[in-house]
């Protein structure tokens, strides 16, 4: 799907949370149904905190909510959060994204502040939630850059080659 440019404007910080906030509740039917399928994988038993398998449910769910968000935004260009609001993400010249580019996106979105977390959580005598707040911190910091950017892109959206934008009325 082409986009003209006159047509689709850099979306605003703000309407990237309303966006995030929708596809806060599709996202969580999926953890819970990706939890409740490994659970019965497993017999009902559960994973051990900290243990290979618990990381492995990690990946694997971190892996069903890139699937939702890559295929929603190579389908239409959109996540059910971003068609209220005419929200697209598109590549730098108006065109739907590839997979490649998308996926980039979304790891670029994600991996740093997992990183992140997982790197702080390592060091000793460290306050429990800390790791967590650093994580948040990481996060914010792709979507802020966008009040930053000349061209209202995010830090992942730059590098990854796409664009975030909002669809003009019609």
């Amino acid at each position: 799907m082409t986009v003209s440019i006159p047509q689709a404007l850099p979306a605003h910080l703000g309407w990237r949370l309303l966006a995030l906030v929708y596809d806060l509740f599709p996202v969580l039917a999926l953890v819970f149904a990706g939890s409740a399928a490994m659970l019965l994988l497993r017999g009902g038993i559960p994973v051990e905190p900290g243990s290979a398998g618990a990381y492995g449910e990690a990946v694997w769910l971190w892996t069903l909510c890139g699937a939702y968000f890559v295929i929603s935004w190579q389908r239409g260009g959109q996540t059910l959060g971003m068609r209220p609001w005419r929200l697209r993400v598109v590549d730098a010249h108006g065109q739907r994204a590839g997979w490649p580019a998308l996926a980039t996106r979304y790891a670029l979105a994600t991996v740093p502040a997992i990183v992140g977390i997982e790197l702080f959580a390592l060091l000793p005598g460290i306050e429990r939630l800390l790791p967590f707040w650093i994580g948040a911190a990481i996060a914010a910091a792709g979507p802020l850059w966008s009040l930053l950017d000349r061209e209202g892109q995010s830090l992942y959206d730059r590098f990854a080659g796409t664009r975030f934008v909002r669809l003009a009325t019609p």
